[in-house]
């Protein structure tokens, strides 16, 4: 899978940036942005959240947990993790785009003189928030300076950086990102990584990228890992990929090399010969069955 981070770092002339840290926020004004995908879908992954607004254009994010069609005009926060993207190739995509740490997160909401509600909602990992007044003029703010020929200084864009997560903090409305903002503040270590393996097992990621994501060492990653699910990583995922590629086959009719593909495996070849290997049957004979 591609770094989606690093491939806008990668694009200067795509892309106008501004760097703080760690922290990248981003303009894209390309009509021809389809460039930068070959295929209609690219599956790319990130170690930072990210928000966007949608200037123009229209795209689809895949995820573990659903499909989510993002139009002009949507504000979005996106979890760190995999993803499928999918182009529509007659239509170019102008975002305005801000990747965010866990940390930075965390350390501007520590800085807030009211404490941030407690949320116990599940929340997904593409998440829409609400236009309001204050969230578009931040963006029309920033909009000043991308469309100035001076980049502005990191301390002033650090400012605008918490600025931005103190105004989605202090609007109750978006629920599903206070959830998140909440599970940052407040749960243990462990329940991160459970929700690191349950949203991206489907990623052909390798595992220093899942340990990065849980924010560990790949030593801790694999330590811990075998202390909550009592088993390598490494049989985790191939069983966690090979179960849901079943389900693929069986209840949505998914082809072979879609089923393999969508499970995270690296060819149809590697998962065919497991599936047969689980299963006692390849994946074309049981989708066969299920057919009939």
């Amino acid at each position: 899978m591609v770094n989606f981070f690093e491939r806008v770092l990668q694009h200067p002339n795509y892309y106008r940036q501004f760097n703080c840290g760690q922290s990248l926020i981003t303009a894209f004004n390309c009509p021809m942005e389809a460039r930068l995908m070959k295929t209609r879908f690219a599956d790319l992954w990130t170690q930072y959240n990210y928000l966007f607004y949608v200037i123009d254009g229209e795209k689809t994010w895949h995820t573990a947990r659903g499909s989510y069609h993002i139009q002009k005009d949507s504000c979005v926060f996106v979890r760190k993790g995999g993803f499928i993207l999918e182009q529509l190739m007659d239509t170019g995509f102008c975002v305005m785009l801000f990747f965010i740490p866990d940390q930075f997160i965390c350390d501007t909401l520590y800085s807030r003189t009211k404490p941030l509600q407690k949320y116990e909602q599940q929340h997904e990992p593409v998440m829409l928030l609400e236009s309001s007044e204050m969230l578009q003029g931040f963006f029309l703010s920033m909009s000043a300076y991308f469309a100035g020929m001076e980049d502005p200084d990191p301390s002033l864009l650090e400012l605008k950086f918490k600025e931005l997560v103190l105004n989605i903090a202090d609007n109750a409305v978006n629920k599903d990102l206070l959830s998140y903002f909440c599970t940052l503040l407040h749960r243990p270590q462990a329940i991160l990584l459970q929700r690191v393996m349950e949203d991206n097992f489907c990623y052909n990621l390798k595992l220093d990228v899942y340990a990065e994501l849980s924010n560990r060492s790949l030593s801790a990653f694999k330590r811990d890992f075998e202390k909550i699910f009592n088993c390598t990583p490494g049989k985790w995922l191939l069983e966690k990929r090979l179960q849901y590629a079943l389900h693929l086959l069986s209840n949505q009719h998914k082809t072979v090399g879609e089923a393999a593909f969508e499970s995270g495996f690296e060819s149809a070849s590697h998962f065919s010969r497991a599936f047969k290997t689980r299963f006692g049957k390849g994946p074309a004979a049981m989708r066969n069955e299920v057919l009939v």
